[in-house]
């Protein structure tokens, strides 16, 4: 029996984790936390019996409290309540699924306690690599990624030497407004980017797969997770997401996973590894799939993949600055306060306005979030 905690319960990684957990029945749920949406939480709550569980803000927990007071379940809030959760003894894995900068602190506290990370939670590694990377090894925790793309890569690398990787290639679906020129994404609705061709997936991610930011972010957390040169990750665009991510050896083989667009796939791989596991779903039929096709991504238009390579090779805080910009630009994309290129606009601009903090601790980081929250409010 394996035991985990789950940061995110309620969200689209949280709620497939839990998915699994139902299709294999070996695996008990020690803990749970989610944002506000305590309705879905309380159903988790009655259905997998967390000794703890936590949301965001207080009124809410008073709210779960009275509504779950019969049954034995502790409820916590706040950033408090999340790192109590991160650490909770009997917990095995910590998955970290929850959206954000928020995600970081318990990372942190859950390596330094000796807990293996599933890691959905880019924001992490983007903007704490250096932090994170070497304290796993220290304490020898496990990094599984979730992503799909990087489990890709982590699946193609099984068994082999990483000295000999000679590029890692991310694959793209180039979002729903792949080949479109940026007059036509002058005047693009909400509606518009949420309809992702191949993933169903959350509204912030969703967004930053329209904008190639996803993707960007992707290439930042792969150098950190794989301990590879910016220059050894190539994006390619594969619209059909049939082959995951790819590997290039120094011999020119290429490793390729390929399968159907299923986040559960790369959920029950991290909680598992080694060991597969059956997942019921979709196969692929390639007696009925007549072409994989590949482009290069628009670099020119799509200007989220740029500026992460750009925010990546100056490094030290540049990476918060980049993720903080972008998440406050999306959630006023989102709210309808500015137009989809304006994302772009403001990236750049609060990237070009600071000055770099080499090796910046947490507190650095996390000061540098805000002051980009700040500059924004303050101009746009």
């Amino acid at each position: 029996m394996k035991t985990i905690a789950v940061l995110g319960s309620t969200g689209s990684i949280g709620t497939q984790t839990l998915d699994v957990v139902r299709a294999n029945r070996d695996i008990q749920i020690a803990a749970l936390a989610a944002g506000n949406n305590i309705g879905l939480l309380e159903k988790q709550i009655r259905e997998f019996h967390p000794r703890i569980a936590s949301v965001w803000e207080e009124r809410a927990a008073r709210e779960l409290r009275a509504s779950v007071r019969d049954l034995d379940v502790k409820i916590v809030s706040g950033m408090d309540g999340l790192l109590e959760i991160a650490v909770v003894p009997e917990a095995e894995i910590l998955v970290t699924a929850i959206v954000g900068m928020i995600g970081l602190r318990p990372t942190i506290e859950a390596i330094k306690a000796g807990k293996d990370i599933a890691l959905a939670n880019k924001e992490t590694l983007v903007t704490a690599g250096h932090i994170i990377m070497p304290l796993a090894k220290e304490r020898h925790v496990r990094i599984l990624p979730v992503d799909s793309e990087h489990s890709a890569i982590f699946q193609c690398l099984n068994g082999e030497d990483p000295a000999q990787i000679e590029r890692l290639l991310i694959t793209a679906s180039g979002g729903p407004f792949r080949g479109r020129t940026r007059a036509e994404l002058q005047n693009v609705r909400v509606e518009d980017a949420l309809k992702h061709p191949n993933w169903n997936m959350g509204q912030k991610i969703t967004i930053d797969s329209a904008t190639l930011v996803n993707k960007g972010l992707e290439v930042m957390e792969a150098k950190w997770l794989f301990g590879v040169d910016l220059d050894k990750i190539q994006v390619v665009v594969q619209p059909k997401s049939i082959i995951h991510s790819m590997v290039e050896f120094r011999d020119g083989a290429v490793m390729a996973q390929l399968g159907a667009a299923d986040m559960r796939l790369p959920i029950q791989y991290a909680l598992y590894y080694p060991e597969r596991r059956y997942l019921a779903g979709e196969r692929l039929d390639f007696t009925l799939l007549t072409q994989i096709t590949f482009e290069k991504p628009d670099t020119e238009v799509f200007l989220g993949l740029p500026l992460a390579y750009r925010a990546s090779r100056e490094g030290g805080s540049m990476p918060t600055v980049f993720n903080a910009a972008n998440e406050k630009a999306v959630s006023k994309f989102l709210h309808r306060e500015i137009g989809f290129l304006d994302i772009y606009r403001i990236i750049a601009e609060c990237m070009d306005a600071h000055r770099v903090k080499e090796n910046p601790s947490v507190e650095e980081i996390l000061s540098a979030e805000q002051e980009t929250y700040a500059l924004i409010e303050s101009r746009w």
